[in-house]
């Protein structure tokens, strides 16, 4: 249906098994049984399926007279960004580069973060051998590497919604015929024509991907995207999910325009972390904390911050600016060192409704 009619010489089939020594059938016999039993008239597949379509065609032929046999289409290969076909090897294969860019990596110390022994690590830094992927998450997530999304739950894990994943996915090898990208699940069903799948090869490309994912987190309704939110940081056993709903939504909508959930969680975990357990960034620290006067400024804004009738957004905003206007320097020299005292990096959620969150005794 996509690349028209395709001759196969007789002598590249041949014979092939459709039942191995232990009575279990092989893909090819089981897959036209399969489609038969379900009532299959379409099959839609990557193209690298292919050679074994006059195969199956034969089986079915064979043994299913009485019914015609599914029409094809092979559609195009999907390749990464990285270049290749996208596959699951792609993880174990950056967190291998990324140790080896690493000076004095602790392998003992990696091993028992991933669960291996230490000459496993070392075996599977030659690339002779590659631990099971639960192994690659741990020492990836150890080492603070990300690592590329290859099966829907890694994509889950980095917050993406599902209607992206949707709508991205649709339009690998397909394209609706205009110029529309952003669609809904919806659109996409109306749109749809199998005539439209492409021969070529498509990209996986990650960039808009994250675009696409944007223009969701905007486009979904608020309710909706507050249950993903909440899905989701269930699933990576985020401290934000202490947080109730009315707060949830708040730092949502704070977020306006960001590009994952994973972006979200990221700005806002300090507030629900115990003070020992934040992590300070070095660089951050060197270059906002140890700089201009700026831990002389943070005395002076916890003394402001202890004497605030009211811990408001409004009246926290009010009392930075005089004191930035009081010192002649910009907002910036006093609002930065205060984020990076409170949540150990230069990124966080806005500074007044931070600290409003945070409270008088932790603020």
């Amino acid at each position: 249906m996509i690349r028209g009619e395709i001759s196969f010489d007789p002598a590249e089939l041949g014979d092939f098994i459709i039942q191995k020594s232990d009575g279990f059938p092989t893909y090819n016999f089981a897959v036209v049984v399969d489609d038969y039993l379900m009532e299959v008239t379409h099959v839609l597949r990557g193209q690298e399926h292919l050679m074994n379509t006059p195969s199956q065609k034969a089986l079915w032929e064979a043994l299913f007279p009485d019914r015609p046999v599914p029409q094809y289409a092979h559609m195009s290969v999907t390749v990464s960004d990285t270049g290749g076909k996208l596959s699951k090897r792609e993880r174990p294969q950056t967190l291998r580069t990324a140790i080896k860019a690493i000076k004095d990596v602790d392998l003992s110390k990696l091993a028992q973060v991933g669960g291996i022994t230490a000459d496993e690590v070392r075996s599977f830094l030659a690339g002779d051998t590659t631990p099971d992927m639960p192994a690659i998450d741990a020492m990836a997530e150890h080492l603070g590497v990300h690592l590329p999304e290859i099966n829907i739950v890694d994509f889950f894990r980095s917050g993406y919604l599902p209607e992206t994943m949707v709508n991205f996915l649709a339009l690998l090898g397909w394209n609706p015929g205009d110029q529309r990208e952003i669609m809904t699940r919806d659109e996409l069903i109306q749109s749809f024509d199998i005539s439209r799948l492409t021969k070529s090869n498509s990209l996986f490309d990650r960039k808009k991907l994250l675009a696409f994912n944007t223009e969701h987190l905007r486009m979904t309704r608020p309710e909706k995207v507050l249950e993903y939110f909440k899905a989701y940081l269930k699933y990576i056993d985020s401290p934000v999910q202490k947080a109730d709903d009315a707060l949830l939504a708040r730092i949502i909508k704070l977020c306006d325009g960001a590009r994952t959930f994973e972006d979200i969680e990221h700005k806002s975990a300090f507030i629900f972390l115990d003070d020992d357990r934040i992590a300070f960034d070095e660089k951050a620290v060197q270059k906002v904390l140890m700089k201009d006067n700026a831990l002389t400024i943070l005395r002076q804004v916890r003394d402001e911050l202890a004497s605030l009738g009211e811990l408001s957004e409004q009246a926290i905003e009010e009392m930075l600016r005089k004191l930035a206007e009081a010192r002649q320097v910009g907002l910036g020299k006093v609002a930065q060192p205060l984020r990076v005292a409170l949540c150990g990096t230069t990124i966080s959620l806005p500074i007044f409704d931070s600290v409003q969150m945070l409270g008088r005794e932790r603020g």
